[in-house]
C-alpha cells in the first residue's frame, strides 16, 4: 500500500506536535516536582503557626569507646537537626534559641550557627545552650520573598556525645525555644521530634524607637562596636571600639581574641597590636592562590585566632601605629564611676578578603569574640549583631554627620566565678576571736594535689600568719592547732593559689556604730596601679560613715556597695617581693591598709556579733572575690550558749529528783 506524501507529511506533523505536548506536560509536571521539594516540610497540625516555628528533629546515635557495662557513664554520639522557620509576618533579625539538653552532651559541631557564648567546640552543653545564626542571621518573611526557602528558613545540623539512656529511649532534649526578645513559646510538642511556635507577645510593650531594618543596639556590661568605614573589593578599614559600661568592672593589659569564619587576615593595625607576627597561614591555601604576587613580608598577622593588645601611652601619637582617638591606654578600662575618660578603648584594622567574598558589600565580622585582663572580670561575650551603621562628627569639622558602611556590635556581660575559679579571696578575722579565718581551699583552683588535700577546709590561723605566703604557714597552723585544740588533718588542705588576697577585721563595736580594718595583699609580681575594691553587705552596708586611708563612696544605687579606691600617692599596689630565703626570709606581699567606722541605724540595726559585719560580695578590680564558706564566732555567743545549756540541764535534774521523792 502506498501512501502519499500529503499523508505521510500530515502523520510526521501530528507525531511532532503529540511529542511536544508531552514533554511540555512533562517539563510542566518536573516545575510542579520542584516547587513541591522546596515546600518545606512542617508536622501534622502546625501547618498554621503564625510566628516562629523551631523544630528539633533526632537522627540517629551511636555507641561510642570505650564500652562500658555502666549505662550512665557510656557514652554515645548523635546527630540531629534543627529548623527554624519564619512563618510570620515580620523579619527575625539575629536569630537566637535556646536547647535545653539534659544528658550531659557534648556538643562538636554546630552547622549553620555558633555557640551564643562564643566559645569553641567541643563544649559542655548538658545544662543547655544559646545558638545564633551564622552565616544566615536573619530570616525574612514568606511574603517579602515570594516563599524562597532559603531566605525564610535555616536548618542547623548538630554533631555532639551524650551519656546514659541505653536504647530505646529518646535521647531528646527538654526544650527548645527562641530567644529573642519580644516572643514567647509554649511548651514544645516532644514525641520522636520537639517541635514549637513562637509568637510575638502581645503584652510586650516595645521601646519607642525609630523602625529600620537593623536590630537597636543592645545593654551589657562591655560593649564592643565593629564599625567598618572604608570598603573596597578585597579589604575593608573597620575600627574597633571597647566600652565598659558595668560600674564595676574592669580590664588591665586587655587581651582581644575573635576567630575569622572566611579566611581573612590582618594587614595592618593602629592604636593596637597583635601578639605574633605571623604570616605562615597566608602562604598556603586560598590566600596564597589567590594573592600568589602579595608580598606577605608586610603583612601584619594571618591566624585564624588572632591575639590583640592595646599599646602603651607613649605611641598615642606616633604617625604609624596612634593617632587613633582612645587608643594607647596600656590595656585599661576603668569604670565611669572611678573615670568615664578612661572607659573607652578602640583601634582601627585593615582587613583583607578572599574568594567568593570580592565585592565592596560582602564584608563578615569575626565571631568567637572573647577579651580578658590581669586580675579582672570573666566576661562572656555574644555573637556579633548588625545594627544601625555608627555615626562619627565628619573630620572637616563641618557640622555634619558620618556614618559607617556597616556597624556590628558584640555584647559582653560578667560571668560569676564558680567554685575554685576566683582569682581573689578574702580572709576574715575579729577582735571577738584569736583565731582567724583564712581563704578557702583551693579558691582560686589547685593543680598540684599530691601533697596536700584539696577537699579539706582551710586551718584556722593565728592573725599574723596572713601576712606570710602559704607555704609558710603550716608551722604555723600546726602550733596553733596544738594550742587551741583543734584536730590537724592528714594531709594538710592546699592553699588558696589566689594571687591576691583581702582581710576583713572587725576591730570594735559599740552602741552607736562599730569599725572594721581592710588589708590588702598582692601576692602577684605585677603591680595594680589605680586598683579599687567593693564590699557588700547584707544589713551594714547603708550605716558606712568614713574610710580614713583610701577613697570611699557609698553607691546606694548598687545595693550599698562601698567602693574604695587608694587616694593619691596610695593608689598603686605593689607586687610582691622576694624574699632571699623561703624557710628564713619569705616573700613579702604588697600591701595597703585602711580603717572604715559605720553608723548603726534603726532601720537595719547590724548584729555585728552574729556576722552582720562582715561582707557578703568582695570585689578586686572588677573581679568577685571568693570569701570563706564560715565566720568567726563571738566566744561571747558559745559562752551564753553553754549557760543556758547549764541552766537547761539543772532544771531537768531538778525535775527528776522532785519526781523520784
Amino acid at each position: 500500500m502506498k501512501l502519499s506524501w500529503k499523508v505521510v507529511a500530515f502523520m510526521l506533523f501530528l507525531f511532532h506536535s503529540t511529542n511536544h505536548i508531552s514533554l511540555a506536560q512533562q517539563q510542566g509536571n518536573d516545575e510542579a516536582d520542584d516547587e513541591a521539594e522546596k515546600q518545606p516540610t512542617i508536622p501534622k497540625g502546625q501547618e498554621h503557626c503564625k510566628g516562629i516555628f523551631i523544630w528539633y528533629n533526632f537522627i540517629s546515635r551511636t555507641k561510642e569507646f570505650p564500652r562500658l557495662k555502666n549505662t550512665i557513664a557510656q557514652s554515645w554520639a548523635f546527630k540531629s537537626r534543627v529548623t527554624i522557620l519564619n512563618m510570620g509576618t515580620s523579619e527575625l533579625q539575629a536569630w537566637k534559641i535556646f536547647i535545653r539538653f539534659q544528658y550531659k552532651e557534648i556538643l562538636v559541631s554546630a552547622k549553620g550557627a555558633v555557640l551564643t557564648s562564643g566559645v569553641d567546640f567541643p563544649a559542655p552543653v548538658g545544662n543547655g545552650t544559646y545558638l545564633s545564626g551564622y552565616p544566615q542571621t536573619d530570616l525574612e518573611t514568606s511574603i517579602d520573598t515570594a516563599n524562597e526557602l532559603d531566605k525564610i528558613q535555616v536548618k542547623v545540623e548538630l554533631r555532639g556525645t551524650q551519656f546514659g539512656l541505653k536504647p530505646p529511649g529518646n535521647p531528646m532534649p527538654k526544650t527548645i525555644k527562641l530567644a529573642n526578645d519580644g516572643y514567647k513559646c509554649p511548651s514544645p510538642t516532644r514525641r520522636t521530634s520537639m517541635y514549637v511556635c513562637c509568637v510575638k507577645d502581645p503584652k510586650l510593650k516595645a521601646n519607642k524607637t525609630t523602625k529600620t531594618k537593623f536590630l537597636p543596639r543592645q545593654k551589657g556590661d562591655l560593649l564592643i562596636s565593629y564599625d567598618v568605614s572604608q570598603a573596597y573589593k578585597n579589604n575593608y578599614l573597620a575600627q574597633v571600639t571597647i566600652e565598659n559600661r558595668h560600674p564595676l568592672g574592669r580590664l588591665d593589659h586587655w587581651n582581644l581574641t575573635w576567630e575569622w569564619m572566611r579566611g581573612e587576615f590582618i594587614n595592618s593595625l593602629k592604636g593596637a597590636y597583635v601578639r605574633k607576627v605571623d604570616i605562615s597561614g597566608c602562604l598556603n591555601g586560598k590566600v596564597g592562590e589567590y594573592y600568589g604576587d602579595m608580598d606577605f613580608s608586610k603583612v601584619l598577622n594571618c591566624e585564624k585566632k588572632p591575639i590583640l593588645f592595646d599599646l602603651p601611652p607613649e605611641k598615642a601619637d606616633d604617625a604609624q601605629m596612634g593617632k587613633i582617638p582612645f587608643c594607647c591606654r596600656n590595656g585599661t578600662l576603668l569604670p565611669e564611676t572611678m573615670d568615664s575618660t578612661k572607659s573607652k578603648s578602640a583601634f582601627v584594622i585593615e582587613v583583607f578578603k578572599i574568594p567568593p567574598d570580592l565585592n565592596r558589600t560582602t564584608i563578615y565580622p569575626p565571631h568567637k569574640w572573647k577579651i580578658v585582663g590581669d586580675l579582672n572580670p570573666d566576661y562572656r561575650c555574644g555573637a556579633p549583631i548588625r545594627v544601625e551603621p555608627a555615626q562619627s562628627p565628619d573630620p572637616t569639622g563641618v557640622e555634619a554627620v558620618k556614618y559607617a558602611i556597616a556597624s556590628w556590635q558584640i555584647v559582653c556581660n560578667i560571668s560569676r566565678p564558680t567554685k575554685g575559679n576566683s582569682r581573689c579571696c578574702v580572709t576574715f578575722s575579729a577582735y571577738y576571736n584569736k583565731s582567724a579565718i583564712p581563704c578557702d581551699t583551693c579558691a582560686c583552683g589547685c593543680e598540684d594535689t599530691a601533697k596536700c588535700n584539696p577537699n579539706k577546709p582551710a586551718m584556722l590561723l593565728p592573725p599574723e600568719a596572713l601576712l606570710v605566703p602559704f607555704e609558710n604557714r603550716s608551722v604555723k597552723a600546726k602550733a596553733w592547732a596544738q594550742i587551741q585544740h583543734f584536730k590537724v588533718p592528714k594531709p594538710l588542705p592546699c592553699g588558696d593559689n589566689c594571687g591576691v588576697s583581702i582581710n576583713w577585721h572587725v576591730s570594735s563595736d559599740y552602741k552607736q556604730g562599730w569599725a572594721a580594718r581592710l588589708t590588702l595583699f598582692n601576692w602577684k609580681s605585677i603591680n595594680f596601679e589605680n586598683w579599687f575594691t567593693a564590699v557588700q553587705f547584707k544589713k551594714a552596708g547603708s550605716g558606712y560613715e568614713r574610710m580614713f586611708s583610701f577613697n570611699a563612696t557609698l553607691l546606694k544605687e548598687l545595693n550599698n556597695t562601698i567602693f574604695i579606691q587608694g587616694i593619691e600617692g596610695m593608689n598603686y599596689l605593689i607586687g610582691k617581693k622576694n624574699g632571699s630565703d623561703p624557710e628564713n626570709d619569705p616573700d613579702v606581699p604588697g600591701k595597703q591598709q585602711s580603717v572604715v567606722t559605720f553608723k548603726k541605724s534603726g532601720k537595719t540595726w547590724p548584729d555585728i556579733a552574729k556576722g552582720d559585719g562582715f561582707p557578703t560580695k568582695v570585689l578586686f578590680n572588677g573581679e568577685e572575690c571568693a570569701l570563706p564558706s564560715r565566720i568567726p564566732v563571738s566566744t561571747g555567743i558559745r559562752f551564753s550558749v553553754s549557760l543556758s545549756l547549764l541552766f537547761l540541764c539543772k532544771f531537768v535534774s531538778f525535775l527528776l529528783i522532785q519526781r523520784l521523792n
